[in-house]
């Protein structure tokens, strides 16, 4: 077993421990699901419930099976009811990017909270920002285990804030695990617009028929996400015309998208995050048999070794063993991997079908952008929000102007998902509640 960053793991055990002793809640172990034996990745046995069957049903958003989820983090409510919320673990049919059927996991969760506003309860469907690519760390997993820590892998569910606060407001939730991620019959397809953007909205219609649900057809829905979740909701905000125009989209929040990922690829090689350029590469060979051969040839024996190490990693273990790498260490050339997917067409008209922002968003967008972000870079989210403009969206554009907090190290991509977070949730839920909002982009043109 590796033992990769030893002191720092037992540093940020005590640390997050500490935080989370005071309201984590031991759940019961999950029911087992008849079929195949668990997977285990990285020393974690994942329930046999993300073992997707042999064939699944039809049509998109049908559920496949669903089973209570025990929340890591919950108290008990004062009219015996649990806050935030009372939860359950799905798996849902959605459609891949090579327009084949593949099961989608995930979690809904009924709030305790009120809906105060005017019409029955609405649904958001949530996109979690980057947690890796092991099955461990899917957001649903995460959710009944808000820390995961073992000598092999690493990961915290620091997407619970943005959906215990979306609770507070009385609407549901529902979070994808994305395409791979959790389901253990293939590797997660990062940051792959397609495969998220039916994930997501595809949740959205798996939610309204869980057991339990107070949701309704007349249930208005709201999209949010941040980083690889504020592409997620971008795609499916481009896509719900034509995908799912029965899911009733309302508004969606798109924080720090990654809409370019030839400008991504450059931002993130080198930086702490890394690990993502692996996770993409992986996930896109797995998708394209032409990216698969390209790989192979330009990657060396190092960084194929890398490759299929992330493949099972969190974000914290890529952190650790990977963090501030360059990837001229990983390919045959010593070239960065950025500098040469774009120099041959397979590889460069794969990345021109992911970029977002071909296509007008359904309904009023508020999409925030660190104005010092490198890791997402912020100039490429700007452009996005120009491109919408251009095709008549209404956009609300967001730049969050803060000081350089350090070059490549995410903080300058972490603190604005922070610092904005509340805003961004105030504004979707006055979406939901049906309060108009104005486009910015006359305004565009002066911001940064």
């Amino acid at each position: 077993m590796r033992r990769t960053g030893s002191l720092v793991r037992r540093t940020l055990a005590v640390s997050t421990a500490g935080v989370l002793a005071a309201t984590v809640q031991a759940g019961p172990s999950l029911a087992a699901t008849p079929g195949p034996a668990p997977v285990v990745s990285r020393g974690v046995t994942i329930p046999v419930f993300y073992n997707p069957p042999a064939t699944l049903p039809p049509s998109n958003g049908t559920l496949v099976r669903t089973e209570p989820l025990p929340l890591g983090l919950s108290l008990p409510g004062l009219d015996g009811r649990p806050l935030p919320g009372k939860a359950t673990r799905l798996m849902y049919k959605s459609t891949d990017s090579n327009g084949k059927p593949v099961a989608v996991t995930g979690a809904y969760i009924e709030p305790s909270a009120a809906w105060k506003g005017t019409g029955p309860r609405p649904l958001v469907a949530l996109a979690s920002g980057t947690m890796g690519q092991g099955d461990q760390c899917a957001p649903s997993y995460a959710l009944q285990n808000p820390l995961t820590l073992t000598g092999d892998t690493m990961s915290v569910s620091y997407e619970d804030l943005a959906v215990y606060r979306v609770l507070a407001t009385g609407a549901a939730v529902v979070v994808t695990d994305y395409v791979g991620l959790g389901a253990t019959d293939r590797l997660h397809t990062y940051v792959n617009r397609l495969d998220e953007g039916h994930a997501l909205l595809d949740a959205a219609r798996a939610a309204h028929a869980v057991p339990g649900a107070s949701i309704t057809a007349r249930s208005k829905v709201g999209l949010y996400g941040y980083s690889q979740g504020g592409g997620a909701s971008a795609a499916a905000a481009e896509l719900q015309p034509t995908y799912a125009p029965d899911v009733h989209l309302a508004g969606t929040y798109a924080g720090a998208p990654p809409a370019d990922l030839t400008a991504v690829m450059k931002g993130i090689d080198g930086s702490a995050l890394v690990g993502a350029l692996g996770w993409s590469i992986n996930g896109f060979a797995q998708s394209d048999p032409a990216l698969r051969r390209l790989v192979d040839a330009n990657i060396n024996t190092a960084g194929k070794a890398a490759l299929k190490d992330m493949s099972t990693m969190c974000v914290g273990d890529v952190l650790l063993k990977y963090g501030f790498t360059s990837s001229t260490k990983w390919s045959v050339s010593g070239k960065p991997i950025a500098d040469i997917l774009p120099a041959f067409p397979d590889a460069q008209a794969v990345l021109d079908k992911q970029r977002i922002g071909t296509l007008k968003p359904a309904g009023p967008v508020r999409l925030t952008t660190g104005v010092k972000d490198d890791i997402v870079p912020h100039a490429q989210a700007r452009q996005l929000a120009v491109d919408w403009c251009r095709k008549g969206g209404n956009v609300s554009y967001v730049p969050v102007d803060l000081p350089n907090l350090g070059d490549k190290t995410l903080l300058n991509h972490f603190a604005p998902l922070l610092l904005d977070q509340g805003d961004a949730v105030t504004w979707l839920t006055d979406r939901l509640t049906g309060k108009p909002t104005t486009s910015t982009c006359k305004t565009l043109p002066s911001q940064p």
